[in-house]
C-alpha cells in the first residue's frame, strides 16, 4: 500500500524538477543591460543661447579658434565646430562633441556628432600641411635648434632676464606647443594652463582679454610679463620678449 502511493508522488516530483529546469527564460524574463557605446558620447542638447561654451572652429589654415557663443563662429567654420559645454566633463577627454551649426533640429538644437580628439586634432593638421606644401620652401618650419633673436650689444639675453611667459591654451592646440617650444628654446621660463582642464586658468585667461579689450580670440592666448598675445607669431613674442627685458633688467 506505501509502495502504491510513493510512487504517483516520486513521479510528480521528477516532472516538477525537470518542468523547472527546461522551462526558458522569454525575452521579456531576461534582464536587459543598457550599456552606451564606447565610441560615443551621451547626447547633449546645444542651442543658439546654450550658456558655458567654449566652441573650436577651424580656419582654412588649420589654425584653432576659440568662442563663447554660436553666433560667433564664422561662416567657413559652422559646419564643424567642437563643443565644450565647461560645466560638465563629457567631451573634455579622448572624445569629442563636434556640432554643425549650419545644421537644427525641429527644437532649435545643432547636428551633433562624436569624434575622436585624434581624428579632431587631424582637421587642423591636414589643413595646416597643406598650407605648408602650397607655400614650400618658404614656409618651412624653423629648425629645432632655432634660438632667441640676437641683441644689441649690452642688452641681456633671452635667458639672463628671466623672462616668465603664461601660455593659456589646450593639449590638442598645436600652435600652442609650438609657442611653448619657441619661448623655451631661448631661455624663456613657461608655464601651460589648459583652458579646458581648468575653470580658474579659463577665467583667468577670460579676465586678462577683457583688460586687454580682446573678445572672442584664439589660443594660444600668451601672456608674457603683462602683455597679452593671441596667437603664435615669432615675431610678436620676439617683440615682447625685448620689452620684458628692457622693463625686468637682471
Amino acid at each position: 500500500m506505501i509502495a502504491r502511493t510513493a510512487y504517483p508522488l516520486l513521479v510528480a516530483v521528477s516532472l516538477f524538477a525537470f518542468g523547472c529546469r527546461s522551462a526558458p527564460k522569454t525575452d521579456a524574463e531576461k534582464p536587459v543591460t543598457a550599456e552606451p557605446k564606447s565610441n560615443e558620447l551621451p547626447p547633449i542638447s546645444v542651442k543658439a543661447d546654450t550658456p558655458n561654451l567654449l566652441l573650436t572652429w577651424v580656419d582654412e589654415k588649420g589654425d584653432f579658434h576659440v568662442v563663447q557663443k554660436p553666433a560667433d563662429v564664422p561662416p567657413e567654420g559652422r559646419k564643424t565646430v567642437r563643443v565644450v559645454v565647461t560645466d560638465k566633463e563629457a567631451g573634455t577627454r579622448e572624445l569629442v562633441y563636434v556640432a554643425n551649426l549650419d545644421e537644427t533640429a525641429p527644437d532649435g538644437s545643432y547636428r551633433m556628432k562624436t569624434m575622436t580628439r585624434a581624428a579632431w586634432d587631424e582637421l587642423g593638421a591636414s589643413r595646416r600641411m597643406a598650407r605648408l606644401e602650397a607655400l614650400a620652401p618658404s614656409a618651412a618650419p624653423p629648425p629645432s635648434g632655432n634660438v632667441a633673436p640676437p641683441t644689441t650689444p649690452g642688452q641681456p639675453s633671452v635667458a639672463a632676464t628671466k623672462v616668465v611667459a603664461i601660455i593659456y591654451g589646450a593639449s590638442w592646440c598645436k600652435p600652442c606647443h609650438s609657442a611653448a617650444d619657441y619661448l623655451k628654446s631661448g631661455g624663456v621660463t613657461v608655464v601651460q594652463k589648459d583652458i579646458e582642464e581648468s575653470d580658474a586658468a579659463q577665467a583667468e585667461m577670460r579676465q586678462k582679454l577683457e583688460r586687454a579689450g580682446r573678445t572672442g580670440a584664439s589660443i594660444p592666448v600668451i601672456d608674457v610679463m603683462g602683455q597679452i598675445l593671441i596667437g603664435y607669431s615669432p615675431s610678436q613674442l620676439d617683440r615682447a620678449i625685448k620689452t620684458a627685458q628692457a622693463a625686468k633688467p637682471l
